[in-house]
């Protein structure tokens, strides 16, 4: 029997067509085509072609008569084969006797089944749904009995804002028809003008020295209705300041340079520091002060306390607590409790600012550098250091860069003048 002869070709390799694209092998996913010659294919590609990632990516899309395809060469939908395995393209040349080979590319076409009006809606209703709407739906369809028993409950508690408003609405028109127009303004401006009593710390008029009219572990017991009194320090916050603290306790004079180049710290903090005492005991009890204040200046300049730490992490548990529990108050707002510190408080910060000045620098301070430290009115700062019931007087002070400027002092001493109230300045305004 005679042995077949299959005819020989030569084989030659060609690479890419036009040297950026590879032949394209397609395979469908659902079936053989019946009548391939009716497909019309367009070819898509990545304009980045500086991203060596993206300017190899293609889509290629086909359509027949009844369905349209489509196949990429990215993405989840990708062959893995592409990258596992090389595919080539032969061309037979029968008159020459010689093959040209190409790089070939395996796309799998699946068909494309587009709903445009079921599209649109559900697109319509999610652009509609809040954030928080759309995770209720995905914990109703998702979410764990724990999550559904939290949701159903929120939902029970939830009261609606418009019935809110109509309710509080009633309220005040009762309220209103109650007492009269006349007797609710009485009523606010006896409320808008609380007594020094809530700003000011306790005051001792009858001591005999400096140091005794502002004690920093005095805590007064008041009458019920009275606001409650703090102490400027309790022995337990004080021991707290130690850690805190230790960085002003040992600071050089690089380190004060470096905080006045950096403006990290207010003036009074750098002045205080730079005459900082020899004697350790002093010295530890000095930059505990000192630390204090600089952290009731920085907590002054804030208001709505938005987390529990106020200042970072830096700052004694106990101090937060001292700090958001004397100096702010609770606020509700869009369903959630805040601490703000108001105007009244920033007035209360401002007079312990004061006291701590006081206790740090022999009894005398200068207004005029805290009031910018604190960046309050001249006025303002007048009002309360007079309250306070300090000793005006003036000073001219040299400046860096040349001249004079005038201060303004605060001097506690024995005997106090008389009191003079917060609101002293408004009601003789209002009588005159």
């Amino acid at each position: 029997m005679a042995e077949e002869v299959f005819p020989s070709a030569r084989w030659q390799y060609c690479r890419e067509p036009d040297d950026s694209q590879s032949a394209l092998l397609v395979q469908f996913s659902n079936g053989r085509l019946q009548n391939p010659g009716n497909m019309r294919f367009t070819l898509y590609k990545n304009n980045d072609s500086t991203n060596p990632r993206k300017r190899n990516q293609r889509i290629l899309a086909a359509e027949t008569d009844r369905l349209s395809y489509v196949g990429n060469n990215f993405g989840t939908g990708a062959l893995k084969c592409n990258t596992l395995c090389r595919h080539f393209v032969g061309i037979l040349n029968k008159t020459s006797g010689q093959m040209e080979v190409y790089d070939a590319e395996l796309f799998n076409m699946q068909p494309l089944f587009s709903d445009e009006s079921v599209e649109s809606e559900s697109t319509l209703d999610s652009q509609a749904k809040s954030f928080r709407e759309k995770m209720d739906s995905c914990i109703e369809a998702f979410g764990t009995t724990k999550q559904k028993r939290a949701l159903n409950s929120r939902r029970m508690n939830k009261v609606g804002s418009e019935s809110l408003n109509r309710a509080v609405a009633k309220a005040a028109e009762n309220i209103i028809d109650t007492k009269g127009v006349t007797a609710l303004v009485s009523d606010a401006s006896h409320n808008e003008s609380p007594g020094d009593s809530v700003c000011l710390p306790p005051c001792h008029a009858d001591a005999a020295k400096p140091e005794d009219v502002y004690k920093f572990e005095d805590r007064i017991l008041l009458a019920a209705e009275a606001p409650p009194h703090f102490p400027i320090l309790s022995p337990v916050e004080y021991d707290a300041l130690q850690s805190p603290s230790e960085a002003f306790r040992n600071v050089t004079s690089e380190e004060i340079l470096k905080m006045i180049e950096e403006n990290s710290h207010c003036s009074f903090v750098i002045e205080a520091l730079k005459s900082l005492p020899s004697n350790e005991e002093s010295r530890d009890r000095q930059a505990r002060c000192i630390w204090y204040l600089d952290t009731l200046i920085k907590f002054r300049a804030q208001k709505v306390i938005k987390r529990k730490s106020a200042l970072g992490p830096g700052v004694p548990h106990i101090i937060n607590t001292k700090l958001l529990k004397q100096f702010t108050c609770l606020t509700y707002n869009n369903g959630s409790l805040r601490n703000l510190i108001s105007d009244s408080m920033k007035a209360k910060i401002t007079a312990y600012v004061i006291i701590l000045a006081l206790h740090i620098n022999a009894f005398q301070i200068d207004l005029t550098m805290l009031q910018r430290d604190l960046k309050l009115s001249e006025k303002r700062m007048m009002e309360i250091a007079k309250a306070m019931r300090l000793k005006i007087s003036k000073r001219k002070v040299s400046l860096a860069v040349g001249g004079e400027e005038e201060h303004r002092l605060g001097t506690l001493s024995i005997p106090l003048p008389p009191a003079q109230s917060l609101d002293h300045q408004s009601k003789r305004r209002k009588m005159t």
